[in-house]
């Protein structure tokens, strides 16, 4: 389902939504009162008398302005499975599956998309989307290996992250024959090797036709092969490696598409860029206009639950904030992105060349962050709006945020040995790169506000 086109361009974001939906309810979510949610970044699990005496309404507006809660709209992945545990930082750091970091394995790998080899050049046409541009529309570029590189350094600050030099990726045939003494390859084989060390080691890589509901593209990689792949060349000091491919994915026989998965326990993990692709947001019927953070506004929430069966409840708790702070307040963090958000043009009606290729770019960095989360032992969160989010769809994921939640980000700290501050600013300083990306804006502006706050010293700095 999707909001009409019509009622979303003329949508002014006039209000934002801080607490779940209304769906909430429905689907059988119950969010952990305050002094919970802050009591869960701590290691001992409970808050000292000092801070919880702090822990005021006021306070709690203040914090939900910055970190709203999950919005649990129909068809989430949180609706769908309401009773997800939670797992604060006193449950990460006991976990005893988790990786810790050493001295021996502290780098971050990173690995742009394999090339094809000679004779092979077909593979890469599989990951060209079936799409019919219009006169005035134009592929758009692939997001850059060093663009997503530069995230990830930003995100993970405080360890290594480099791009894994050896081997060179390459697909491969195992599927020729000969003709005339000419070896000829296959166009589309069901399956291709990946080379996966620099003595010659390869992989078999499995390669089916898209289901014809998902057809964007006509064949799929095996992910469960990717991932064995991305097993097979991790650096003997690596802490995690992220694999990015620009193929479509498919991990089981009867799914449909898949957009990554990590291994958490093996440090590995791979995202497809296929799905994310600006070029298919309309056949995919993703929301553009109401991509985080106006995720969050309540126009666009109500238009959607509007579609949906069951959704007259009352709201009680229902925590709302305008999107221009009054006269003489202070601009709340999500204030301040939303209006970043606003100051580009409109996504639902001729972006440029460079604002999709921001678009896409931001898609990839936020999943690809979130898949390395996993490799550091970080579950989903069920406490917040959170990168470390899960997702039921192509449709859910646009409305995720990019920050981590104050609990994801202790967890992330700890592991990474970063300040606070200092990551912010890292990140702050590649959104200044990518100003003509609605996401890059916002957070940009978003983190910008939240540096300032932290500066205020008003309430705790766990908030």
């Amino acid at each position: 389902m999707s909001v009409s086109s019509k009622s979303k361009s003329k949508c002014s974001h006039s209000t934002l939504l801080l607490s779940p939906s209304r769906n909430a309810s429905v689907a059988g979510y119950k969010r952990p009162a305050f002094a919970q949610l802050v009591a869960a970044t701590t290691p001992s699990g409970s808050l000292k008398k000092d801070i919880a005496t702090k822990l005021t309404k006021a306070v709690e507006t203040k914090h939900a302005s910055t970190f709203p809660a999950p919005l649990v709209l129909p068809e989430d992945d949180l609706a769908w499975d309401p009773k997800c545990p939670p797992q604060s930082v006193r449950s990460w750091t006991r976990e005893k599956a988790r990786n810790e970091v050493t001295n021996r394995r502290r780098t971050v790998y990173f690995v742009g998309p394999p090339e094809s080899g000679e004779g092979f050049e077909a593979i890469q046409k599989l990951a060209d989307p079936l799409v019919k541009l219009t006169a005035k529309e134009k592929l758009i570029e692939h997001p850059k290996t060093e663009d997503v590189l530069d995230y990830l350094k930003a995100f993970y600050y405080g360890l290594p992250v480099k791009m894994l030099e050896t081997p060179k990726l390459q697909f491969t045939a195992d599927t020729e024959y000969k003709a005339d003494g000419k070896t000829i390859i296959l166009e589309t084989p069901d399956s291709v090797y990946l080379n996966t060390n620099s003595r010659g080691s390869t992989l078999k890589i499995r390669v089916r036709p898209t289901p014809k509901a998902y057809n964007e593209y006509s064949h799929q990689l095996n992910l469960n092969d990717l991932l064995d792949a991305a097993i097979a060349m991790l650096p003997d000091d690596a802490y995690a490696l992220l694999m990015l491919v620009k193929h479509d994915i498919y991990e089981e026989d009867d799914d449909d598409f898949a957009c990554g998965r990590a291994y958490g326990g093996s440090r590995i993990s791979v995202v497809s860029s296929a799905r994310y692709n600006p070029l298919l947001d309309k056949k995919q019927k993703v929301d553009r206009v109401h991509a985080w953070p106006a995720s969050h506004c309540v126009d666009g929430i109500e238009e959607w639950l509007a579609q949906f069966e069951n959704m007259d409840v009352d709201d009680d708790d229902k925590l709302v904030v305008p999107a221009k702070p009054k006269g003489g307040e202070r601009q709340a963090p999500m204030q301040a992105a939303l209006a970043a958000h606003m100051s580009l043009p409109p996504l639902d009606t001729r972006p440029s060349a460079v604002t999709l290729y921001e678009q896409w770019l931001g898609r990839v960095c936020r999943t690809g962050s979130h898949e390395l989360g996993h490799c550091f032992g970080v579950a989903h969160c069920t406490y917040y709006a959170c990168s470390m989010q899960s997702t039921a769809s192509i449709v859910e994921d646009p409305r995720q945020p990019p920050y981590l939640c104050p609990v994801d980000l202790e967890k992330v700290l700890r592991a990474t040995g970063a300040d606070r501050c200092d990551r912010y600013g890292a990140l702050l300083e590649f959104c200044g790169r990518h100003q003509m990306g609605h996401l890059f804006k916002a957070y940009g502006a978003w983190i910008k506000q939240r540096l300032d706050d932290l500066d205020d010293g008003e309430y705790p700095e766990m908030l």
